[in-house]
């Protein structure tokens, strides 16, 4: 694996080096010992699974707060989606700044989403699954959501958005006065 950070702190984007031959190909998709500078300490506890039926359609932007924030390791696993991190850090320099990467099943690309970030993505293709290794439980009291259209985070989404849960349509935009998540 090919670790590299991004421009917010703590969210790195891993990519997979794959070996094939005539058989088809192998590749690890996740080793903590590569993973090591993203996971820490942390160990993974929950692996969560999504299928994303519409193109456009829009998951996020979740959260959890402590004592359950949570690293997440993001990957797609077939279609493509646009992957996104936004940075909700009380004191971070890159506080409501957002990064995003295009996941695919071609790229074996994977995103490192670390706690106190938001996530979220966009499909660009139909049938879009993604799997997603979690460093903490779910816990439904402790989640947090943005809008996926919060004027002050201007996240590029790159399609009209076309599907959106009546869950991720209840999050609000971010209030002025919102100072982040303390960790």
């Amino acid at each position: 694996m090919k670790v590299t950070a991004t421009t917010l702190p703590g969210v790195f984007v891993a990519d997979t080096e794959f070996r094939g031959d005539h058989r088809g190909f192998f590749g690890r998709l996740f080793c903590a010992d590569e993973l090591q500078e993203t996971l820490g300490s942390r160990q993974i506890v929950q692996v969560n699974f999504s299928r994303t039926e519409a193109r456009g359609a829009v998951r996020g932007m979740h959260y959890q707060r402590p004592p359950q924030a949570e690293t997440k390791f993001v990957r797609c696993l077939r279609g493509r989606v646009f992957d996104v991190a936004v940075d909700l850090r009380s004191g971070s320099p890159t506080f409501l700044h957002w990064h995003a990467e295009e996941l695919s099943a071609d790229n074996h690309r994977m995103m490192v989403i670390p706690e106190g970030c938001a996530h979220g993505f966009q499909a660009l293709e139909a049938g879009s699954e993604l799997l997603y290794l979690h460093t903490a439980t779910y816990a439904p009291d402790l989640e947090g959501g943005v809008a996926f259209d919060d004027p002050r985070l201007a996240i590029a989404w790159p399609l009209p958005v076309t599907d959106l849960s009546v869950r991720d349509r209840q999050h609000s935009p971010l209030h002025a006065d919102f100072s982040g998540i303390s960790l």
